[in-house]
This record gives structure tokens, sequence and C-alpha cells, in this order.
């Protein structure tokens, strides 16, 4: 796994969606199918968008408390944050363009 990719827990959360720009957050359970297909593009995002926006990835299971806060009924379930903002939600697995639109839209 990519060391770009963040790993927050409920403690630092805030601080990474507010201290960077630009967050994608990819929250997914180790059990999940589809979850499994993503990390792959997740990786590549992270190293594509390293230096312009933060990648981080958050295990439902062990941060259910984060799960619970911003909703997540389905995963994997994908959220863009801008100056700690959720600007952009996309649940289920899609292409690695779809996240370069949403975060190159943003930066």
């Amino acid at each position: 796994m990519s060391d770009v990719i963040k790993h927050p827990n409920a403690q630092d959360f805030d601080q990474l969606i507010e201290s960077n720009g630009v967050v994608l957050v990819d929250f997914w359970a180790t059990w999940c199918g589809p979850c499994k297909m993503l990390a792959p593009v997740i990786e590549q995002l992270a190293n594509q968008y390293d230096g312009k926006a933060a990648v981080a990835k958050v295990d439902v299971d062990e941060q259910s408390a984060l799960a619970q806060r911003f909703g997540i009924q389905s995963i994997p379930t994908v959220i863009v944050f801008k100056n700690g903002n959720e600007v952009s939600r996309e649940i289920g697995f899609k292409p690695a363009a779809t996240y370069s639109g949403l975060l190159d839209s943003l930066l």
C-alpha cells in the first residue's frame, strides 16, 4: 500500500480535511469486493495527485464513528472535500477518470 495514502482516525480526520485544500476519502472495508477493485485506482490517484491533493482511506469497520458521521450506507463511497467541506460523493466502483475529473475541476 502506498505511503502517500493517509489513514485518518476520528481524532485526526477534521485536521486532515481542513489542513489540505482538496482531499479525496475512500470509505471501504476489507470484506468488500468492489472496494478491493477500487484499491488500485485509489493508489494511482494518491501517486498522481501527490503534492496537489490528499488521498485517504477510512476502513468503516475500524472507524465506525466516521462512517456514521458521513452517513455511509454503501461502500465503497468516495467523498471529495475542499477546504473542509464535502463537495462531491461517488458511491460504488467508478473508473479512475471519474475521480481525476473531479479532482482536476477542484484544483
